[in-house]
């Protein structure tokens, strides 16, 4: 019952949010929110990992004076220039971090959600009826950037580098999202979703065949926007290495790739950047690991 560790907290944290209406009522919630995030945890299942072989491809966005798909798709100052970048060979999860994946990793360490994480579950469930078995399914969400990082390492794993993540987004050749140009539609992405009281309206993480990119990861695109390794830098692209690009030695933000539930059209462009407080958690960001293969593959002459 590992769960049932955590009641001090839960119960801790259900008094601050609740009206005093009595300790037994507190209890009983916080009793069966445990059993429910034990069960999560039990049930998710690890997403496979997917070989990005080596070779170069087009980073960024060449700069264009109007909107040629008219529908708000024209580049940002960040993306410029656009840039033939080489990596070496290496491997990246097909789908994003469960939440499942992510309430296991918090148990072994012993340590419970955060409260924002705990009041959504909690309502999902309660107001929502949504199952343990489609909860485990969510992506990972109110999740630090550091949090990510030692759940990925805790793998054998690690953040991929911004670079690594659009290659794996848009393929060798610059594609505008990650199943081509066509515009994002529901069977692609979950996007543009509004809930008025900020409920995250999310797919599975395994979901959406239709909008996987060339390398058969899915979401890169939506559902939740993802942390990735490298500081975030406004004209990195403007010095960047042209190989293995390791991102700003500094920063304020991280990284953030690949668009969110409430993203518009333009945030899910595979070339889209921006970046948050590495402390923050949000509803919207979540993210998947990357793993390097041990022997690099050599760059043709």
């Amino acid at each position: 019952m590992p769960f049932l560790c955590w009641l001090p907290s839960l119960l801790l944290l259900l008094a601050l949010s609740t009206p005093a209406l009595g300790a037994a009522i507190v209890t009983k919630p916080s009793q069966e929110l445990a059993r429910h995030l034990t069960a999560i945890a039990a049930l998710a299942k690890p997403a496979p990992m997917v070989t990005i072989p080596a070779g170069t491809f087009l980073l960024g966005s060449k700069r264009i004076d109007d909107d040629p798909y008219g529908i708000g798709t024209q580049f940002d100052d960040t993306e410029l220039p656009q840039n033939r970048v080489w990596l070496d060979a290496f491997e990246m999860d097909r789908d994003e971090v469960s939440l499942g994946e992510y309430l296991a990793f918090l148990q072994q360490r012993k340590t419970p959600p955060s409260d924002e994480l705990q009041k959504l579950i909690w309502h999902v469930i309660t107001i929502h009826s949504v199952t343990d078995d489609t909860l485990t399914r969510w992506p990972a969400l109110y999740v630090t950037w550091k949090e990510a990082q030692d759940l990925c390492h805790a793998a054998g794993k690690r953040l991929p580098t911004e670079a690594e993540w659009e290659k794996a987004a848009r393929g060798t050749e610059g594609a505008l999202f990650p199943w081509g140009n066509a515009i994002p539609d529901p069977k692609r992405a979950m996007f543009g979703q509004y809930h008025v009281h900020e409920i995250p309206i999310l797919a599975p993480v395994e979901s959406l065949d239709e909008g996987r990119s060339p390398y058969g990861l899915h979401h890169m695109a939506g559902n939740v926007a993802e942390w990735v390794q490298d500081w975030f830098g406004f004209d990195y692209y403007a010095y960047m290495t042209e190989k293995n690009p390791p991102g700003p030695t500094s920063g304020r933000y991280r990284s953030v790739r690949g668009g969110s539930w409430k993203s518009k059209i333009i945030m899910l462009r595979t070339a889209t950047r921006s970046g948050s407080p590495p402390a923050q958690r949000s509803a919207t960001i979540g993210f998947r690991c990357a793993k390097s293969i041990s022997v690099p593959t050599p760059e043709p002459k």
